[in-house]
């Protein structure tokens, strides 16, 4: 809601004796169903997942035979969810992925950018300057222009009426239960076409990711391998012991997470069938993998001793030039009601029909 009143508070940065400033936003707990595991804020609100929705658009990469036919790994497939660093690892997939294609970075509709890290960034000037390949978003472009090349649908990949970017929202469409398609649509950062869509309505997509749901098993089959590549890989997501890295090596891989801009952050948890979906008010992102902790400890995802003992590890206190301690982040949502799925919201996982999607 643009007037913020769908929001709540959900951490606090104190400098030394005072809150110095106020994240407010909503997080959304869904299962298979849509059903509302808990929630904090507007259930409703629409808004711009941006990259959070990276694993439903690396789906037709995989399922479309696009990446088998062009030999990719599970390296690849992560990095084509990825938001990266263009770290010299991730640099060097995304070329190797060209390669594999038969093309260079101008086929990449994403503009020219800069590694995120201090290091790389001089390393990328003293090499020249931004490139394509640097771009957060070229892996996700890398899928596209693998489905595009596969499809023989000619490579301009960012075109809505595009066959790849059909068969992305035909996906997309399956899991959210309703037609993407008539969703409003705006524009990514990276030129692609950006869907906005209710948070309840993604928790629940994330759900039936998390599930492999699908009535197709070559779907199912690419859900697996999604979710699969994404926690083996995490360092790819994001960058190297990142926040991403760190929830799912803390999870043992048991929670495989996707942020987006503007303060989106999405997470699937297979093993309690539920989706989770965090946006901020402000657009930052500085406390989302902290509240995301807070909400695994809720639903005994991790011991609550753990989540509380993760959430320093996500959100480091704030120190000055000197290295002094000088403040901190609090996370201050209460547990939603309820508190817990009920019998009913988890009888489809609990009853067998586990199997049926695995």
């Amino acid at each position: 809601m643009r007037d913020g009143t769908g929001f709540v508070e959900l951490a606090r940065i104190w400098r030394g004796p005072l809150v110095e400033s106020v994240h407010r936003g909503t997080v959304v707990v869904a299962d298979f169903e849509g059903r509302l595991v808990g929630s904090w804020g507007d259930a409703g609100l629409t808004t711009f997942p941006r990259s959070s929705l990276k694993p439903f658009q690396a789906m037709a990469l995989v399922e479309s035979g696009a990446a088998d036919a062009f030999g990719l790994t599970d390296e690849h497939i992560a990095l084509a969810c990825a938001s990266h660093s263009a770290e010299p690892f991730q640099v060097a997939l995304v070329n190797d992925w060209l390669g594999r294609l038969g093309l260079d970075e101008s086929a990449l509709v994403c503009a020219p950018a800069l590694p995120r890290g201090e290091a790389d960034m001089g390393n990328a000037f003293a090499g020249g300057g931004p490139r394509r390949i640097y771009h957060n978003c070229s892996g996700k472009h890398c899928g596209f222009l693998t489905v595009a090349k596969h499809m023989g649908a000619g490579l301009d990949y960012a075109d809505p009426s595009h066959p790849a970017q059909k068969l992305y929202l035909s996906i997309l469409s399956e899991y959210l239960g309703q037609d993407a398609a008539k969703l409003p649509m705006g524009r990514d950062q990276c030129g692609l076409p950006a869907v906005a869509l209710p948070m309840r309505s993604l928790a629940r997509a994330a759900a039936r990711l998390a599930l492999g749901y699908s009535g197709d098993a070559n779907r199912r089959a690419a859900a697996r391998r999604i979710l699969g590549a994404m926690a083996a890989h995490p360092d790819h997501l994001q960058g190297t012991d990142t926040a991403t890295a760190r929830v799912v090596r803390a999870t043992n891989g048991r929670v495989v997470l996707k942020g987006g801009a503007e303060g989106f952050l999405m997470a699937m948890v297979p093993e309690r069938g539920f989706g989770i979906c965090i946006k901020t008010a402000d657009g930052s992102p500085r406390a989302n993998f902290a509240v995301l902790a807070r909400v695994l400890g809720h639903y005994g995802v991790l011991e609550t001793e753990q989540a509380e003992a993760l959430i320093p590890e996500l959100c480091p206190p704030i120190t000055d030039s000197t290295g002094a301690l000088v403040g901190g982040t609090e996370i201050v949502f209460e547990k939603p009601v309820p508190t817990t799925p009920t019998k009913a919201s988890l009888g489809f996982w609990f009853g067998g029909v586990k199997e049926a999607f695995f």
